[in-house]
């Protein structure tokens, strides 16, 4: 898992509690960088689960929520350091469409090593109604869950969001189904 991922839990895990508490935490947790990331780097996607745990019962949030919220925090920082990803796109439909054959693509020149996750997207209801599924070896479903609900929330167009755990023998796998609300 690319660094960016680490740094920019750190980042949204500051605005809630000090880096004092930060720090604390990351020396309880036994990691193979003992805390210490980059951006370019690449990590165990295990040690990210730690630190979300570990945050999550520092500030008594559930692990679910807490990934849900760096997702919408995560979509922000995409929105601010990659608005080319942006331009054209009408609509969230359009750019949660676009992930898997265009932002991936790009993603992977910046970085050939990234392992990332793939998305398929299906229309339904005349248009009206988007089922995106998610599929990876990383359990990150309520982070998707979150950059998904932060891509509606920024095109400013409400929809109603509903998620299906389709997980099985190791591998993870959620199914989105986005309704334009009525």
């Amino acid at each position: 898992m690319k660094g960016m991922v680490f740094v920019e839990l750190f980042r949204m895990a500051e605005t809630v509690m000090s880096e004092e508490d930060l720090d604390n935490i990351i020396d309880h947790i036994d990691l193979s960088t003992d805390g210490a990331y980059t951006s370019v780097g690449n990590y165990p996607c295990s040690e990210l689960i730690k630190l979300v745990v570990a945050i999550g019962d520092q500030l008594n949030i559930p692990v679910t929520a807490l990934q849900t919220k760096f997702g919408h925090w995560m979509f922000s920082r995409f929105v601010d350091g990659y608005p080319e990803f942006f331009e054209g796109k009408q609509n969230a439909f359009e750019m949660l469409e676009a992930i898997e054959n265009e932002v991936h693509v790009e993603v992977l020149k910046l970085y050939p090593d990234a392992e990332l996750p793939t998305f398929s997207t299906q229309r339904f209801s005349g248009g009206a109604g988007l089922k995106m599924t998610y599929s990876s070896d990383r359990p990150l479903n309520h982070f998707c869950l979150g950059l998904i609900e932060g891509c509606v929330e920024h095109f400013d167009r409400p929809a109603e969001i509903k998620m299906r755990d389709c997980s099985e023998d190791g591998r993870c796998r959620a199914e989105f189904m986005i309704e334009w609300a009525k």
